[in-house]
């Protein structure tokens, strides 16, 4: 079997595996909104894209494109955290089989670089190249500037597969990107508008020369093809240390939390969801990811007027507190999928569970608690605000979380970070992720129009604190619901292992 023939046989694998995936169901409502989300950016992309294009036609400026490149490179890089999976993931149930292992990361590989998702982008730059065709540019140098971008994000998913295999080793890695993008969006920062346009001047010459030149094309080939081998060659070492389990560990002190005795079997699960996040790596991942993340955003707020309007200090104090809850809660119950037959030997053991995540991640909630105390000193937040969406979060965001425990049934990985599947993994968890996220800015802004600012935290904190008290009656509730389904729940917790 030569590798075009691997090639077509692993992408047929891939599909087939998703089709008898036991949540493929569930996964063809995900894509249908993912394709309603993609059909609205695209509109979106088309619009700016002709906008562009049409400045570039009239101020004879073919190379306007490549000055906001950097920005939307970033934008690219992000969004496929989201959405693309390493070869790792996809490789690991071919390690046993008598086939080449670099040839199916090679093909892996591959099938990244010829990925529709690379082609999202074109929607933005065919307008922008029709156009500034249309203003004078000749069609082989339209044709040309196309391929180059096109191969400008062949190059952006390699570097993405690099990075993410070395974030999921270290996360000290995501000095890398930093400073690889921090430097080519510096100049937007710290420039002024003036020395901004001194420098398009300069640079407008240079950049248009060697953007339609062969040279351009003979970088960004060298590029993939280093990218490309380098992840070819980290992925194969990294996934056989971590199927092989060859971790370096040092002996430590293991702490028994035995402050938490008293609180008796509810203490005990407290001491498992602690130890679980700080043992695991899959979930001491997203934790310290959430430190990062409401830290770097807070001090932002804090000390620099970048999120100073309205909607903004909003939406970044509620992300504060829902993010811990929409990553970790949405896929509530999937860890305990590892080990869901010993939580059903005695009755209401499930209950006792539920009432100690919530407990446990109330008490998370200290922590941005904390962080954004820093802005209401600043005085970019308001006492109240802050306290309006902590009793929001504890309250109806995670009522609206919890419900996930009725329908989640796919196990997670406590620790496979690179070859685990870490996506979401049916419509509800996406569903229930955006409406912890939305739904309470959409209810603030009716309220302050109705009643003003202060009312409208006032009210917040009521229902808050009032959904916050009633948790035995409702976490009742979602584990009656979870009872009436535990078969067909334990039919997917067994097959997903």
């Amino acid at each position: 079997m030569n590798k075009i023939q691997l090639f077509f046989l692993l992408r047929k694998n891939v599909k087939l595996s998703e089709r008898r995936n036991v949540m493929f169901e569930a996964n063809r409502y995900g894509k249908l909104f993912s394709y309603l989300w993609m059909s609205i950016l695209a509109i979106e992309f088309i619009a700016l894209g002709t906008f562009l294009g049409w400045m570039g036609a009239t101020e004879d400026t073919p190379e306007l494109i490549f000055y906001i490149t950097p920005l939307l490179l970033i934008l690219d890089f992000l969004a496929r955290f989201a959405t693309q999976q390493t070869p790792l993931m996809l490789v690991k149930p071919y390690l046993l089989m008598p086939i080449s292992k670099y040839a199916a990361i090679d093909c892996f590989l591959v099938g990244q670089m010829v990925s529709s998702g690379n082609l999202v982008w074109m929607t933005l730059f065919a307008p922008y190249a029709f156009i500034v065709c249309c203003g004078g540019l000749s069609v082989w140098q339209t044709l040309g500037m196309l391929c180059l971008l096109h191969l400008m994000v062949v190059c952006n998913s390699q570097w993405y597969l690099l990075v993410r295999t070395l974030v999921n080793r270290s996360m000290l890695w995501w000095l890398l990107p930093a400073t690889v993008y921090g430097t080519m969006v510096l100049p937007f920062f710290v420039l002024s508008d003036a020395q901004m346009e001194q420098l398009i001047d300069v640079t407008a010459g240079p950049l248009e020369e060697f953007a339609f030149s062969g040279s351009s094309f003979l970088v960004h080939a060298v590029l993939l093809i280093v990218l490309a081998a380098a992840n070819r060659r980290l992925q194969m070492r990294f996934i056989y240390d971590e199927i092989s389990k060859q971790e370096k560990t040092k002996l430590k002190h293991v702490s028994q939390l035995s402050s938490l005795d008293r609180f008796g079997q509810i203490g005990e699960y407290l001491k498992l969801e602690i130890k679980s996040t700080m043992r695991n790596k899959a979930m001491r991942t997203r934790f310290i990811q959430g430190v990062c993340f409401i830290t770097f955003f807070s001090l932002m707020i804090a000390f620099t007027s970048a999120y100073d309007s309205t909607f903004e200090r909003n939406f970044w104090c509620l992300y504060a507190f829902v993010f811990f809850g929409s990553v970790n809660l949405s896929r509530v119950m999937c860890a305990e999928g590892n080990y869901i037959d010993l939580l059903m030997v005695h009755e209401e053991n499930i209950l006792t569970l539920l009432l100690a995540k919530f407990y446990f991640y109330c008490a998370i909630l200290l922590l941005p608690l904390a962080i954004t105390l820093i802005p209401v000193i600043a005085g970019k937040f308001t006492l109240i605000m802050v306290l309006a969406y902590l009793l929001t979060t504890t309250g109806p965001v995670y009522l609206l979380l919890f419900q996930m425990a009725v329908y989640n049934k796919q196990t997670q990985p406590l620790n496979e970070k690179i070859t685990g599947k870490n996506q979401l993994e049916n419509k509800w968890q996406a569903i229930a992720s955006m409406a912890a996220m939305f739904a309470p800015i959409i209810e603030v802004y009716l309220l302050m129009a109705f009643f003003g600012t202060d009312v409208a935290y006032w009210v917040l904190f009521a229902i808050g604190l009032a959904v916050t008290l009633s948790v035995p009656l409702w976490m009742r509730n979602i584990y009656s619901r979870m009872m009436g389904r535990r078969y067909d729940n334990l039919e997917g917790f067994h097959s997903t292992r």
